[in-house]
């Protein structure tokens, strides 16, 4: 009989695993990035295969670029829209303390990122006492600039993990399997630069071989830091420490690009 791994807590809000499962089935796409299979969802929990993890290899890595290419360009409805079959918004971050992950639907990437991404976490960081004054300022007047559409570059919404940190990728002896995601219609970018956020095995040979499957906007590597900062707001709130001065001098570099 095949191993499962249960993933499960009683305090969560109501929906979380089924938003999870959502995410999964959609990511699923023929050609795409392996994914966790379903195997069973309730209120409290979810079922998937155990995976037995193998060290990341240069092979695996590139034909993972290749294949996150192709999930990514299985599009979404927009900008900002939920998983095939799930209703309202999603959640992201640890599973004892998930943040609300606003989804809807924008026509354009820099209204997105400003309206669902920054400005709800900074209310929520100035609520926490995360951010001060000034700080939300700072943040204030970068959600501005990006809003502006200066940082667009006139992409579709892709199929996106959401949540495409190191820790999601896991290294199996059939190359990678992704789990955990907060699955949305994004920029591409976003999920590039999560990875690189905390690091990778052989990142540099999954983006040439990203990059080779769906040649990348000109100027992304000069956007990661930007798509780096809903994450780093994200861990602001939740952590504080050393990801406050982090996010606010990212967006200080952002914001004063139109000033």
């Amino acid at each position: 009989m095949a191993r499962t791994h249960r993933k499960s807590a009683r305090a969560v809000p109501d929906g979380y695993f089924a938003w999870e499962a959502a995410g999964l089935r959609w990511l699923a796409v023929t050609g795409g990035a392996p994914v966790a299979e379903v195997l069973d969802v309730g209120d409290t929990h979810l079922d998937l295969p155990f995976l037995d993890s193998a060290p990341p290899t240069p092979a695996a890595a590139e034909e993972f670029g290749r294949r996150l290419a192709a999930t990514h360009a299985a599009g979404a409805a927009g900008y900002g829209a939920a998983p095939r079959g799930w209703d309202g918004d999603g959640w992201l971050g640890p599973l004892s303390e998930p943040l609300p992950l606003r989804l809807g639907r924008w026509e354009d990437w820099g209204t997105f990122y400003a309206q669902a991404r920054i400005e709800p976490l900074v209310r929520m960081g100035r609520d926490r006492g995360t951010y001060d004054a000034s700080d939300a300022a700072v943040l204030g007047r970068c959600a501005d600039a990006v809003a502006s559409g200066r940082f667009d570059t006139g992409e579709e919404a892709a199929r996106l993990h959401g949540d495409l940190w190191s820790g999601n990728v896991m290294w199996t002896e059939d190359g990678v399997t992704l789990i955990d995601p907060a699955a949305h219609g994004g920029h591409r970018e976003a999920d590039l630069a999560m990875l690189a956020l905390f690091g990778a095995p052989h990142l540099d040979r999954t983006l040439a071989a990203y990059d080779e499957a769906s040649p990348l906007a000109r100027g992304w590597p000069e956007r990661v830091a930007l798509h780096q900062l809903h994450p780093l707001v994200v861990h602001a709130v939740l952590f504080g420490g050393p990801y406050v001065s982090q996010s606010v001098e990212v967006a200080r570099r952002f914001g004063a690009a139109t000033s």
